[in-house]
């Protein structure tokens, strides 16, 4: 349950409203024992009509006092006989004698003090009767019914408060909760998110915490509400007869040990139904993400299949789940009624014989008659419906313990690369940035990048070409820190990165990737993100630069167009250009492009490639490609090849020296041939 009570942390911001629930509670299980307790008036009424209130009350206490002469005549006797013993001389038959005394009187003034309190409740009672109460039978059933409403009514109020305070407290534990959990995730290193996968993320983030609020809902709402309405009918029904209540309450540690058992198989059933609507959830992003390639080949058949398996799985689960929740609650209701019927009979037996002991126990104080006996079955059966309320609380609880474990094993990681805030401050960059010695493994055992030496001047365009999977965009991707390397450093004018603010370091780069990335917003917006307290006019500027304000003047709305999910509204090129325009806006010191004119066609690449030959200027640049026609504004060409660099020059230098870069050469040729 560590993590399950961790959720509670959340919670504790809002403890003064789950006090005043919890208040309402109490009200609310006092109110439902009260309620109860009108059985008894409404018995008498009925099967006693020519014996009033007034003349029961006045019999009841004629007894009761007639029992408390009796008893105190028998306690005058036994301090009489303590004090002729005090007198006879020592021996060991005077000290038994005097602790066997000591114990009768002892006892006897215990029932006399039983005896005075229930004169006095009785006398209470009988003036209650007599100033409130008509005296008319029928006025008096309506009456007792009409309390009876106002009872339940008032009753309703504190528990509709209870319960939506309750609600309030979790749901605003789920706000916070959700929030923490976005916060921590957002900030995990980029390689990091690849683990989990997103899928598994948001099923974190929907499922499993929808099943944390369901268990917290439990915890907070019935497991305080119901045990509290059994309490209080437990006491209503110990003041008629404690040892019967206890005759009815031995089941108890039985149903403790059932529940137990059910819950640990909860819990892991619930796990792995968690675990199952992740598969789901994985199959829905892939599948709707790549729609096209789906429909290109004709897979509709195979994912429906694929869906259909993973539903079916998460049937089966369900299904479990379902089957042990069902169970407990006819389980409890079976152990039950098997006590409220002991109980019962045993009291069945003390009415019908008119006695007040049962196989030699003492039951009752007095022989009950048949109104009081329905009142303790009443009282009895109101302390069976709340525990077979709880017989499913124990399981939604192991549900949100199973959902808490999973949601804080990603709460709890933390990211490799820390934001630094205490480290240097990172001025512009205006020397060199340098690799030194890089290698990095994304697997161990598989090293992406092998002891890459490389050193870029300030204000340098530099081309990295090489076969896909030889590192290029890995290295680069060290430079706003997405990985750190396992071994050696990179440095901007002499500041190794991990040293240095992250705030600082990525606030002077420029990203354009090959795969843009364009939010379901506003063309405005797309272009402004991240830039805080731009204008209009800036946004334009930087959409002419990039050779796209033609295009977004012809949309229907010009910036204000919503582009779509992953900006579906918009072509390959145009998208690309976007992206151009927001790196171009940050007005960066590095800028980093990675296969930046990937989706282009000719006319829009050219474009791109005039607009970049102005931005760059003054500008450490990066440029990844496999477009060798790109290379006509690079200072430099980076050749690498198996994690490492293999040649670094100028084109034709390259083509005469360097093997790999002719091959390159050669493929980019054919193809335009081709």
């Amino acid at each position: 349950m560590r993590n399950f009570l961790r959720s509670l942390k959340f919670a504790y911001t809002y403890r003064w409203r789950f006090g005043a629930s919890v208040v309402c509670a109490i009200l609310a299980a006092a109110l439902w024992a009260m309620n109860l307790s009108a059985i008894y008036p409404v018995m008498q009424l009925l099967f006693r009509p020519e014996q009033t209130w007034v003349v029961q009350l006045d019999e009841e206490i004629d007894k009761l006092q007639k029992d408390y002469d009796e008893n105190a005549l028998v306690l005058e006797a036994h301090r009489a006989e303590m004090t002729r013993t005090a007198a006879a001389p020592a021996n060991l038959d005077r000290e038994r004698r005097e602790r066997q005394l000591i114990g009768a009187v002892a006892q006897i003034e215990g029932k006399l003090h039983r005896i005075s309190r229930n004169i006095y409740w009785r006398q209470w009672a009988k003036c209650f009767f007599l100033r409130f109460m008509p005296t008319d039978h029928f006025r008096a059933l309506l009456t007792v019914f009409g309390l009876l409403v106002v009872g339940v009514a008032i009753r309703g109020v504190f528990e509709f408060g209870q319960e939506s305070l309750v609600g309030s407290v979790v749901n605003r534990t789920l706000f916070d909760l959700r929030n923490a959990f976005f916060r921590r995730v957002v900030h995990l290193d980029v390689g990091q998110f690849g683990d989990p996968g997103a899928h598994e993320l948001m099923s974190r983030f929907t499922n499993d915490t929808e099943a944390l609020g369901l268990g917290l809902k439990t915890l907070m709402g019935r497991v305080i509400s119901e045990p509290l309405k059994m309490f209080a009918c437990v006491f209503a029904a110990c003041m008629i007869s404690w040892q019967l209540t206890l005759l009815f309450l031995v089941l108890v540690p039985l149903a403790i040990v059932v529940l137990t058992r059910v819950g640990r198989m909860m819990k892991r059933a619930s796990r792995r139904l968690l675990e199952r609507m992740s598969s789901i959830y994985k199959i829905l992003h892939e599948t709707f993400h790549g729609i096209k390639v789906v429909k290109a080949f004709q897979t509709e058949g195979h994912e429906r299949m694929r869906f259909r398996e993973a539903t079916r799985d998460y049937y089966h689960k369900a299904m479990r789940v379902v089957h042990l929740d069902a169970l407990t609650g006819p389980v409890i209701e079976l152990l039950g009624v098997g006590a409220v019927s002991v109980a019962v009979i045993a009291g069945a037996y003390l009415v019908l014989e008119k006695d007040t002991h049962l196989f030699g126990m003492r039951m009752t104080d007095y022989p009950m008659d048949m109104p009081t006996l329905l009142q303790l079955y009443a009282m009895l059966a109101a302390i069976a419906d709340p525990v077979r309320k709880l017989s499913s609380v124990y399981t939604k609880l192991q549900s949100g313990e199973a959902a808490a474990d999973r949601i804080f094993s990603a709460l709890d990681r933390m990211p490799s690369v820390g934001t630094n805030s205490g480290g240097l401050s990172l001025p512009r960059h205006t020397d060199a940035i340098e690799f030194r010695d890089v290698c990095f493994a994304y697997d161990p055992g598989r090293p992406i990048l092998s002891n890459v030496n490389l050193t870029v001047n300030h204000g340098e365009t530099v081309a990295l070409v090489g076969k896909n999977g030889c590192g290029k965009t890995t290295l680069l991707g060290m430079l706003p820190r997405f990985f750190d390397p396992d071994y050696g450093s990179v440095y901007i004018d002499g500041i190794d990165l991990r040293e240095a603010r992250l705030r600082d370091l990525r606030r002077q780069i420029g990203l354009v990737t090959q795969d843009t990335v364009l939010f379901d917003d506003s063309v405005h917006a797309n272009i402004a993100y991240g830039c805080k307290r731009v204008t209009r006019e800036d946004v334009e500027k930087a959409a002419k630069q990039a050779f796209a304000h033609d295009f977004i003047e012809k949309l229907p709305q010009g910036y204000d167009t919503c582009v779509g999910d992953g900006g579906a509204k918009l072509s390959g090129g145009q998208k690309q250009r976007l992206a151009l325009a927001r790196a171009i806006l940050r007005d960066p010191r590095i800028m980093i492009l990675d296969e930046f004119t990937s989706q282009c066609d000719p006319e829009s690449e050219s474009l791109i490639h005039q607009a970049l030959r102005t931005f760059l200027r003054g500008r450490t640049s990066f440029v990844i490609t496999h477009r060798l026609n790109t290379l006509e504004f690079a200072d430099r060409i980076v050749v690498m090849d198996k994690g490492k660099v293999v040649a670094v020059g100028k084109h034709q230098e390259l083509v005469e020296t360097c093997p790999a870069y002719q091959r390159l050469h050669e493929a980019h040729f054919q193809r335009k041939v081709a």
